[in-house]
């Protein structure tokens, strides 16, 4: 009895030293959000990059706080109302629908002062004085946004934009992606930088895009940048990103297997990096 009751008292000491099982709110886009929602990407998805973290470090519980096609001042606005919890760990990727939509940038100053929510340095001030609201110990890591090719969604071709090779309202993604990587510097946060990532080239973000040919009528496989001047009818051409199109991403902007891996793979670097789940 006393052999047995021994062991119990053995194994409850095991047990409560365990690691504690570290919270992750990871803010973001629909990227961030697909990853519980493989079925809008046609299932091409099997795995995104938050399943895949903490499959690389268990003791990490994710909490996805990803928002489909929101830029950083829809989640500034709606910060009181997203339920953020107080977390070990938050991440920020956001930036590219900010782009898109033409938001202005701002400057440093936005953000050093607080300026408000009109524009993308203002907007990443509010999202992290929330933050540090919730868990002034937490630790926080950026994420700038991925080049992209042209985005044609699987679901509704009607739903498409040209990628990144030209400027939106003036302005390139990468100064987007520049901004985060100056919030970052300024308050001496880690950025995972995935505009600038050497895996993440816009040329292999899809193998090719199928169109017609204008002068022949058929359709024909074309890589990028060739597909950059062709035309694409979202009412009369077949979808342009066949599964056998499909490389760092499935639709030319929302990565797959294969592009949720390299960002994975970073993501896991940088929260090593501040011992995170070790």
């Amino acid at each position: 009895m006393k052999k047995l009751l021994l062991t119990a008292i053995v194994i409850a000491s095991l047990f409560s030293f365990r690691e504690k099982e570290l919270v992750w709110v990871a803010i973001g886009d629909s990227i961030t959000y697909l990853n519980d929602h493989p079925e809008e990407t046609g299932n091409r998805v099997k795995k995104g990059y938050l399943t895949r973290v903490t499959e690389q470090l268990p003791d990490l519980h994710y909490i996805n706080q990803g928002h489909n096609g929101w830029t950083s001042g829809n989640i500034a606005n709606d910060i009181e109302r997203l339920g953020l919890v107080k977390a070990d760990v938050y991440s920020v990727f956001l930036g590219t629908n900010d782009w898109w939509q033409g938001r202005p940038i701002g400057t440093i100053a936005d953000y050093s002062d607080a300026s408000g929510n009109n524009t993308v340095y203002g907007s990443f001030r509010i999202i992290v004085d929330k933050i540090r609201m919730l868990n002034p110990q937490a630790k926080i890591v950026l994420i700038t946004p991925m080049q992209r090719n042209d985005f044609v969604y699987i679901a509704d071709p009607n739903n498409n934009s040209y990628g990144s090779y030209k400027a939106k309202n003036g302005r390139s993604l990468e100064e987007f992606a520049n901004a985060v990587i100056a919030i970052g510097r300024y308050e001496h946060i880690p950025v995972v930088d995935l505009y600038h990532n050497p895996s993440l080239k816009l040329k292999d973000m899809v193998h090719f895009k199928r169109l017609r040919n204008p002068e022949s009528g058929k359709f024909e496989n074309y890589p990028y940048p060739k597909s950059v001047d062709i035309p694409f009818d979202p009412a009369k051409d077949e979808y342009p990103y066949p599964e056998a199109a499909v490389n760092l991403t499935y639709d030319g902007l929302h990565p797959s297997d294969k592009g949720n891996a390299v960002i994975a793979k970073a993501v896991v670097k940088a929260f090593k990096k501040l011992k995170i789940g070790l």
